[in-house]
């Protein structure tokens, strides 16, 4: 169980806040490298409202998992409160000298994939997902890689 009011807000854009999580590390086996998570919160609230990740190394299972993983829980979707989760990482990638990172989803969650298309996110592909992955960490079969720039425009809501 974790206490959030130990927690402080990170990141803000004064709708949602980014607050640090203490999780347990990834495997070193899915080669995530230094990993950020978040919970993600209604500005000034502390219930959660979803999650978020950055995963800055470079791996098989980035390339599958993707930089950049996250959700929203029901009641809190249609917000765009993951759009915003990630432009409020922006700044944290760049500090780590990526020029861009991927996102992948699968590819019936249209919701994750209008939040890339919404970031200017460019679908390089979908890729079927190896099963030994598949079986070892629970992943779906098959994810679309999204390419997200640093340097590209975001659509405006």
């Amino acid at each position: 169980m974790m206490w959030f009011h130990k927690h402080k807000v990170e990141f803000t854009d004064g709708v949602i806040d980014l607050i640090p999580l203490r999780l347990y590390p990834p495997e070193e086996e899915m080669g995530f490298g230094r990993n950020y998570d978040y919970m993600i919160v209604e500005h000034g609230q502390r219930t959660e409202a979803g999650r978020i990740s950055l995963r800055l190394g470079e791996s098989e299972c980035v390339y599958y998992f993707g930089h950049i993983g996250y959700h929203v829980d029901p009641p809190y979707r249609g917000h765009y409160y993951a759009k915003r989760a990630c432009e409020l990482l922006r700044p944290l990638i760049l500090l780590h000298g990526k020029e861009s990172v991927v996102i992948t989803c699968d590819p019936d969650n249209w919701a994750s994939r209008k939040t890339c298309i919404r970031l200017g996110c460019e679908l390089e592909r979908t890729v079927d997902v190896p099963k030994r992955i598949q079986t070892r960490w629970l992943i779906s079969e098959r994810k679309c890689r999204y390419i997200w720039r640093m340097n590209s425009p975001m659509d405006i809501d």
